[in-house]
């Protein structure tokens, strides 16, 4: 959706990867694996993205400080400028490109009544915990991994998930399994839930 507006596919993949971790920096060639799109591609769009002062260019001087090799150069590396004035507003458009994303999950495992539960955590709240969707109920497992790659093609962001069988969820909650109330107590958005005691 996003690409219609920006243009290019391979932009929107790279706001997406910027925003999702907005203090890293990246290297081009790590951005191209991450993206599986061709150098040249992704060296374009980082310069378009430069240009807008939506992500900045740093060169790297450690690198020749620490390496054997007299002909590697100087590495450049990208990150994004949280003070340009762009900022504010391509998150919250990004944002809101993810929560239509989790709906689009949410109403791709709704059909059948086979998910009891479906939890968003992790990636779709900016929480730290194992996983980013929890699934119970008796659905199969293709179709929940079939649900999350195309959430992840068209997102940029690979999602962890774990799926439950409804009477496993009751027994390791009645357990108090420390997996499970990691991923409860943490920031989450409830989107299907048929369970009257979660």
């Amino acid at each position: 959706m996003l690409e219609h507006l920006f243009g290019s596919r391979t932009r929107v993949k790279l706001l997406r990867i910027f925003f999702a971790e907005s203090s890293k920096r990246f290297f081009v060639r790590e951005l191209t694996r991450l993206l599986d799109v061709q150098i040249n591609a992704v060296r374009r769009e980082l310069q378009n993205l430069t240009n807008a002062g939506i992500i900045m260019a740093i060169t790297d001087e450690s690198v020749v400080e620490q390496s054997d090799d007299p002909h590697e150069g100087k590495r450049k590396y990208y990150r994004l400028n949280q003070e340009s004035v762009l900022f504010p507003e391509l998150r919250a458009l990004l944002l809101k490109t993810h929560i239509l994303g989790e709906q689009s999950i949410a109403t791709t495992l709704a059909i059948g009544n086979e998910v009891e539960f479906l939890l968003f955590t992790g990636l779709f709240t900016n929480a730290q915990t194992p996983i980013d969707m929890l699934v119970v109920g008796s659905i199969a497992d293709k179709r929940v991994a079939k649900a999350a790659l195309e959430f992840e093609q068209e997102h940029g962001s690979q999602i962890r998930y774990t799926i439950l069988k409804t009477a496993e969820f009751y027994e390791r909650k009645h357990l108090m399994d420390r997996f499970l109330y990691q991923v409860l107590d943490a920031p989450h958005q409830v989107a299907i839930d048929k369970m009257t005691r979660v």
